[in-house]
C-alpha cells in the first residue's frame, strides 16, 4: 500500500465510523498531536480520544486531497469537515446539535505501512463561531 492509499484508507475508515479498521492503520506507538491541544502517544490513547470525539461529534470528511513525499514517509491531507456537535465538550460552548463546516488538514509520518504520527489542524475560532460560542 502506498502512503497515499494508506491515508485514503484512514479517512475511508473514519467516514465509515469503522473504528476497528481505523485503529488498525495506526502504529502501536502512534504520536497524535491534537489541534491546539496536547500530544498523546500510543494506540490506546488514540482509541480513547476517538471514543470521546465520537460521543461529542458526528463528522464526515469531504473533498479529501492526499499528498505524499517521494519516499512515502510523510503525507499530508486537506479536507472539509461536515459535523454535528452532539454533546458538550469541556471548555467549549454547549452542544445542541449545531452543524458546522470547517476546512482542516493533517500531517502524517508513516512507518512500516502504518500511521506513526498524525498532526491535525483546523481553525478553532471558526468552529466556535459556527456553533454559537
Amino acid at each position: 500500500m502506498t502512503a497515499v492509499e494508506l491515508i485514503q484508507s484512514y479517512y475511508a475508515a473514519f467516514n465509515a465510523a469503522d473504528m476497528e479498521a481505523f485503529l488498525a492503520l495506526l502504529d502501536d506507538e502512534v504520536v497524535h498531536d491534537i489541534n491546539q491541544g496536547q500530544r498523546q502517544v500510543g494506540k490506546a490513547a488514540f482509541a480513547d480520544f476517538m471514543v470521546h470525539m465520537n460521543r461529542c461529534y458526528r463528522e464526515q470528511l469531504t473533498d479529501i486531497v492526499v499528498m505524499a513525499s517521494a519516499d512515502g514517509q510523510r503525507a499530508a491531507a486537506e479536507f472539509v469537515v461536515h459535523g454535528e456537535y452532539l454533546a458538550s465538550d469541556e471548555g467549549l460552548p454547549a452542544a445542541s446539535g449545531q452543524r458546522y463546516v470547517l476546512p482542516a488538514g493533517a500531517f502524517f509520518e508513516i512507518r512500516a505501512n502504518k500511521v506513526a504520527r498524525v498532526t491535525n489542524y483546523y481553525n478553532l475560532n471558526d468552529w466556535t463561531a459556527q456553533v454559537g460560542g
